[in-house]
């Protein structure tokens, strides 16, 4: 069935899959790249990697072999020499003439035994290039340490690719927790080695300030710290008076200039989000008399406060304004990208209908409603912005009270705020909570660390970024998925949280729509997580559990259990009697009953009988819990 699917892909492409090829010659073995090519032609035969391989380029490029040949260098311990002029070896080229299939960022891969061959119109086309080579290679390349006697073959084929939306992104949100220089520069590596060129950097919020403004010291001073806790969001105990502020950090504008040089060569745009005028706590504890009941405050440390205390800049207080000037005066200064994200999500407006301020701007300005308040505060920012040579970014309540004139609009409330918006002929980024919100469950919450909701590996790659309704496909610039982090401590679950589920985005973001293949996808899902294991790269397992779904006709039944699988060809064992269950266990077929007297459920999955999936350990009234929930 698999192999009738993956022909059938290859017939809507017109061309061929690299699984289609290998399987009518058997000349080379399967090309498991992520995400997948337009087109594959296979060749006969490899070309094989030595010490002497040169990279072959204009003078203008070097840089691109450069970073080509230090990605080598630590696996193989080549040190591959850049020339121009040879007949042999890998070749980048740029194409005299224009190719309108590649465009911007697509590429032609050409691999024989003697050489390979690398043309785009772009330098971002050679480097999409690179990482399909590098992929190519066998996994060790992805190790940090020599692999002695590995021999660095590559399949003969020829590629020829480009990318479906132009933006591709990936979200990360230091504020909640602040991830080390290093720890970023890492995020931005995995992304573009997945022809993501997007990195959302979500640096404020109510838990933490993370940038450097010159001339607002104290926004960092006092803004990027807060009282160290542990434990579930929402749950904590405040900041107590007197305690220390000892949790957090910020990045210096050196630092910021870096993270964005990197990005650079890797052609990778970063988009700094300034979150206003909600989710401003960290700013008012630096600047209290900017909110509309002048405080004192604390940076939130992830106690309950929402609607009890005022987390937003004041728009009846012009100062608002003025401290908004000199922030987005410096951001400009420091990303060259083309945006600047203002945020403009979950705004309490309860404050301002009791501040005096806020009505008399409201007064002034002829304003009806809170909602248009808002709104007049997103157009002041959106001016603001576009006085620094910028374009303004916002969440899709920047909807609410009338859209600001040039807004491009990310839709995370599903997708209707990005047809609403593309109704209005505005730029529109999807990036829906229901495929995209990385933060959520990827598995049964019974056996993955605590946060809320669901988001499977499935639902992210059955994610369409442009619906039926959308009359101008155009408008849709791509899509990303975001990692907030709340529930995120530290950088190896950051990673848990992204992979495999970004696998899924990016190939959505990339790939032809019609080439797309749930089957496929996870053949070569599984081949891109043995080459994390050796890059020592965290990612979830979760795709490989089983998950259990409580039935419940009526009040008068007894509760059942049923299972489910993302991937069919999981074999389930579960136990009722407290033991743990293997494979000579019960075998689920259907629906359970549960026994009388049982108090726990345990389940394990198997492939082709071995072991796969975690062992989930759950008590039957926490099953019943999730009926109560519904």
């Amino acid at each position: 069935m698999k192999k009738i699917l993956l022909l059938a892909t290859a017939c809507l492409l017109q061309t061929f899959s690299p699984y289609t090829a290998m399987a009518q010659t058997g000349q080379a073995p399967q090309l498991d790249l992520v995400p997948l090519p337009v087109k594959v032609e296979n060749h006969t035969g490899v070309f094989t990697l030595t010490a002497n391989t040169p990279l072959v380029s204009a003078p203008s490029l070097t840089g691109i072999t450069e970073l080509f040949a230090t990605m080598l260098r630590a696996p193989s311990g080549f040190q591959l020499l850049h020339a121009t002029h040879n007949s042999k070896g890998i070749h980048f080229d740029l194409s005299p003439t224009y190719n309108k299939t590649l465009g911007e960022e697509g590429y032609i891969l050409d691999i024989t035994p003697t050489r390979i061959d690398i043309s785009a119109n772009r330098p971002a086309g050679l480097f999409y290039a690179m990482q399909s080579l590098l992929q190519l290679l066998p996994k060790e390349v992805e190790g940090h340490e020599l692999a002695a006697h590995q021999r660095w073959t590559i399949p003969c084929v020829k590629i020829t690719d480009y990318p479906r939306f132009g933006w591709r992104g990936l979200m990360l949100d230091v504020s909640r927790h602040y991830f080390p220089k290093e720890a970023v520069k890492k995020y931005i590596d995995q992304l573009a080695r997945y022809k993501m060129n997007v990195f959302h950097w979500h640096l404020t919020d109510d838990q933490g300030w993370r940038i450097e403004i010159k001339s607002l010291p104290e926004l960092t001073t006092i803004g990027a710290w807060r009282a160290p806790r542990m434990g579930a969001w929402w749950t904590r105990e405040p900041r107590a008076k007197g305690e220390q502020v000892t949790y957090g950090g910020y990045y210096t504008q050196e630092e910021v200039k870096e993270i964005v040089q990197y990005a650079k060569t890797r052609f990778v745009t970063i988009l700094p989000e300034i979150d206003v005028p909600g989710h401003s706590l960290a700013a008012l504890a630096a600047y209290p008399q900017l909110s509309c009941t002048g405080g004192p405050f604390d940076v939130n440390v992830g106690n309950v406060f929402y609607a009890r205390e005022d987390n937003a800049l004041c728009p009846g207080n012009e100062q608002s304004f003025e401290l908004m000037d000199k922030i987005i005066t410096e951001i400009a200064g420091l990303f060259p990208g083309p945006y600047i994200h203002i945020g403009g999500d979950e705004c309490y407006k309860g404050f301002w209908k009791k501040c005096e301020k806020c009505r008399k701007r409201m007064t002034d300005e002829k304003l009806q409603s809170a909602e248009e308040l808002q709104s007049y505060f997103i157009r002041r920012m959106e001016k603001i912005i576009i006085s620094k040579g910028k374009k303004m970014i916002g969440w899709d309540e920047i909807l609410e009270g009338g859209l600001a004139p040039e807004a491009t609009v990310m839709s995370w409330r599903g997708m209707q705020g990005g047809l609403n918006a593309a109704k209005m002929k505005h730029p529109v980024i999807m990036t829906p909570d229901s495929h995209c919100y990385l933060d959520l469950y990827q598995g049964d919450p019974a056996g993955e660390p605590l946060t809320y909701s669901m988001l499977t590996l499935t639902s992210c790659y059955q994610f369409e970024p442009v619906p039926n309704e959308i009359t101008d496909p155009s408008l849709i610039l791509g899509g990303q998925g975001n990692l907030w982090t709340e529930s995120v401590p530290n950088y190896r679950h950051a990673e848990y949280m992204t992979w495999p589920r970004a696998f899924a985005l990016c190939e959505v973001f990339w790939s032809p729509k019609s080439a797309r293949n749930w089957d496929s996808f996870i053949s070569r899902m599984e081949t891109q997580l043995a080459r994390f294991d050796v890059a020592h790269v965290n990612y979830a397992r979760s795709v490989y559990d089983a998950a259990i779904k409580p039935v419940k006709k009526d009040s008068s039944q007894p509760m059942r259990i049923v299972l489910t699988r993302e991937l069919d060809k999981l074999d389930i064992y579960y136990t009722f009697d407290g033991t743990f269950p293997d494979n000579f266990s019960p075998k689920y077929t259907d629906t359970l009953n549960i026994p009388k007297g049982a108090d726990t459920f345990r389940m394990i999955t198997y492939r082709n009988n071995k072991p796969i999936g975690k062992m989930i350990t759950t008590s039957i009234k926490e099953i019943e819990k999730r009926i109560e929930k519904k």
